[in-house]
Order: C-alpha cells, then structure tokens, then sequence
C-alpha cells in the first residue's frame, strides 16, 4: 500500500477511508497493521486490527522480553502505561520489563506455610502481611526512578498516608521474602537484593527450596549490617521483628 508512512503505518485520509472502506478493512487484517486517518491535514483515528487476548499476550511478550534481552531500556512512566494496558504480571528493575510466570507447586506451599507463620505473628500489630501480586515502588537512595516489584511475601508497617486513591500501596515494606526458582535465582539473590537494600527494606528473606535453606540479610542505613544462612534443620529468626521465626525443617517438608 503505497501511501504516507507514520511509525511504520500507513497514512489515509478521512475520504479515502469512506471510498475504500474495504479494502482498507482487508488491509488491516491481513497485514496486522494499522492505518492512520486524518481529516484537514490532522491525525484523528487509528483503524487497528482485532486481537484476541491470547494474541496480546505473545504481542506483549515479545516486546518485553525485547526489553529484557536486547538492551533496550524502558522508563518508569512508559513502564507503567505498558503495564495498566496489560493483564500480564511483570516486574521493572533496573529500566527493565520482566514478565512474570505462574509459580509450581513447592513454591506456593512453602508462600502458604510462610504466610500463616508471618499472620499469626503479626495478628493484633500494626504490621499488615501481604502476598504477590502486590506492586511495591521501591525508590532506590541515588537512583531517579524506581523499581517495581512483587515480593513474594511482603511485611508492611506504613499503610497510613502510603495508599493512594486508587488504592496502590506507595510506602516501602519492613521485610520481604522471595522463594527462589531456577528462573529468578540470579534475580531474587543480585537485583533484587540491591533494590530492597538501597530502598530502605530492613530485612530480606531468601527462602531456597534446593538447598533446603534461608538466607537472611538485615539492612542498616542502606548497607548490609548482617547475614546469615539458616540450614534445614535450624530455626530462622528474624532480627528486625523479636519472636518472629520459622521452624525449617517444617517449611521445608513434605514437598513435590
């Protein structure tokens, strides 16, 4: 179709539109791409072909795992119109758009265990327990834009004055835990650990089902101030909250 060319579409007039409707209708869903229609020199509709939603998730797929793998960076305000288009769930670290898969069976037994540990703990304090999805904008000491993020398990103790209208959490958790999988493994244990270090999180959990074990890291002026892995067998106590721990051999039993 040789015509006025805008981002790759073709560009037609109101008039043309009117006399060739079909063939202009053909055009847009045998080639899956748009038309641009203007009226007095100015752009004032787009023909787009149908998708249906199985369709727009290999579309959106594919363009964030371009984000992902081919270099290219994204902004967090152009990250979060990608992303309220999207019933997708997807993560933004570092400029970056990751999609996010569904989680196995291991994982979300031990996220159910953890939560029921984690509820009864907080029952009665001002601390809320909150499961993923659950968006956290975690704004990084030296960095412009933030990360966006869906801890597995998240502790949060500043709702007040941190939700907004539309109802989206903007504060930053006390404690977060991540389950790891051989897909997240790099992510959860270098990226992430950055993110939460330098956002002000106190304490990260990184619960690792092969190794049987949870790395706990506690956070002081944005700076790791302690470490510890807790193995199989051991109990792991947090040091941000006093009396709250988890039983591993429990957390780690009678798994697929």
């Amino acid at each position: 179709m040789e015509k006025e060319n805008y981002e790759g579409n073709p560009v037609i007039t109101a008039t043309e539109l009117k006399q060739g409707l079909g063939k202009y209708l053909s055009f847009v869903g045998e080639e899956q791409n748009d038309v641009i229609i203007t009226k007095n020199g100015k752009k004032i509709a787009r023909l787009t072909p149908y998708i249906t939603d199985i369709e727009q998730y290999f579309v959106v797929r594919e363009k964030a795992l371009d984000y992902q793998y081919g270099g290219k960076k994204v902004s967090y305000e152009e990250f979060m119109e990608i992303y309220e288009k999207s019933s997708l769930r997807m993560e933004f670290i570092n400029g970056e758009i990751y999609i996010l898969s569904s989680p196995g069976i291991n994982h979300q037994e031990m996220l159910g265990r953890l939560y029921i540990q984690f509820s009864n703990y907080f029952k009665d304090k001002e601390c809320r327990v909150f499961l993923a999805p659950f968006d956290v904008h975690f704004r990084k000491k030296g960095f412009k834009e933030p990360d966006v993020m869906q801890p597995d398990l998240s502790v949060v103790c500043d709702l007040e004055n941190n939700v907004t209208e539309a109802s989206r959490y903007m504060g930053i958790p006390a404690l977060v835990v991540e389950i790891l999988s051989d897909r997240t493994r790099k992510k959860d244990m270098v990226d992430k650990l950055n993110t939460y270090m330098l956002s002000g999180v106190e304490e990260y959990w990184i619960v690792d089902p092969k190794q049987e074990n949870i790395m706990l890291y506690y956070f002081k002026e944005f700076e790791i101030d302690s470490y510890k892995i807790y193995a199989e067998k051991e109990i792991t106590r947090s040091l941000a909250f006093e009396g709250l721990s988890v039983d591993n051999s429990e957390l780690f039993s009678r798994l697929y």
